[in-house]
């Protein structure tokens, strides 16, 4: 009576696991993460380097660079003030395990500034990125969870940063701001004698002219 009680509990504990909706961990995922960078609206920037450290200790350079997700879209709002969207391509450091911090290094075009930054991620920020890939969205129970989870590192004037991870619903949860450190060197290691990596676009110009740059709004 005793062996069956057991063997009972055990069809149970497997039934309640085999019908629940939400689990996603034997959905299709990517073994790493993706690192991604954006910019707010017209406000250009060019990533020199990035590098991560993940939890193990483990040290990964050259993890991503040049441009990053944003836009120019001329419709006469303030669309640089704050963040309007977060996203792009990212890139996945291979053989990391998840992030315990991010170093990044861009040119700031519109300002003609360098910067350097390595940014603290929070254990909140990880703990989303595992559920992301492990558990379904509530709105979307059909839908397979994430394939790969997602950090993004926003990159604004004033060598602001700001970190979004992608929840299972693929909103994007802000869990950390750092303020960087302006790169004595200059832009590429003082090796293109001061030179950045493009010029001020024209609709930056007339952005910038007309709005100036929102600095205290990111």
């Amino acid at each position: 009576m005793r062996l069956f009680g057991v063997l009972l509990g055990v069809l149970l504990v497997n039934g309640c696991q085999a019908v629940d909706p939400l689990s996603g961990e034997q959905d299709p995922k990517d073994p790493w993460w993706e690192l991604g960078f954006t910019e707010p609206d017209y406000m250009k920037v060019w990533v020199e380097d990035s590098a991560v450290e993940d939890i193990n200790g483990k040290w990964f350079p050259r993890t991503g660079g040049g441009t990053a997700a944003g836009g120019e879209p001329e419709d006469g709002t303030e669309s640089a003030r704050g963040w309007d969207g977060v996203g792009g391509n990212g890139k996945a450091v291979v053989g990391a395990d998840l992030p315990k911090r991010i170093f990044v290094r861009w040119q700031s075009i519109i300002e003609s500034q360098t910067y350097r930054a390595w940014v603290d991620i929070p254990e909140e920020a990880r703990q989303i990125m595992r559920t992301s890939t492990n558990r379904r969205c509530p709105k979307e129970p059909e839908r397979a969870a994430r394939y790969m989870a997602s950090v993004y590192l926003g990159l604004a004037p004033g060598g602001i940063v700001q970190v979004w991870v992608r929840d299972e619903c693929h909103r994007p949860v802000k869990v950390a701001r750092a303020q960087a450190e302006v790169e004595p060197l200059g832009p590429s290691q003082g090796l293109t004698e001061g030179r950045y990596a493009y010029k001020i676009s024209e609709k930056s110009k007339r952005y910038i002219e007309r709005f100036g740059i929102p600095y205290g709004s990111w």
